[in-house]
């Protein structure tokens, strides 16, 4: 189990888009936006799919997914990996339905892709870039 620190999870919660990579069991990659996101705990992200089409597809596939977060402020950033659960019904899914249907009502909602993240690295530019943090 990875533990965030304070300020990976600061950075994290700032940031109001992300963008996610996924592939299919092919290796064909893809890189869309997401912006209805929670970080539950220090191992759990729920992303809300409301318009997921290609990266829906790969993660049934391929249920890896990486997110990337940036704080233009401090210029920190960082890239979270993990394996993914795509969730339909259930208690997580209407908990965080039910939240992303309060900000908006016409966003679909459609599942809830929760991603267990297994690895974190350092993506600020300089000597460390890259390097895996947890």
């Amino acid at each position: 189990m990875v533990a965030l620190s304070g300020e990976i999870k600061e950075i994290f919660n700032k940031t109001r888009i992300m963008p996610m990579a996924t592939a299919s069991k092919g290796g064909v990659p893809n890189v869309a936006p997401m912006a209805s996101i929670h970080l539950v705990d220090d191992d759990t992200v729920w992303i809300m799919d409301n318009y997921m089409v290609k990266t829906l597809e790969n993660l049934k596939e391929n249920p890896i997914a990486a997110l990337y977060f940036y704080d233009p402020d401090s210029k920190r950033c960082f890239q979270i990996k993990g394996s993914t659960e795509i969730r339909t019904s259930g208690p997580e899914y209407e908990k965080f339905r039910d939240r992303v249907k309060a900000k908006n009502d016409r966003f679909p909602a459609k599942s809830l892709v929760i991603i267990k993240i297994t690895d974190v690295f350092e993506c600020t530019p300089g000597k460390e870039a890259g390097k895996k943090v947890l």
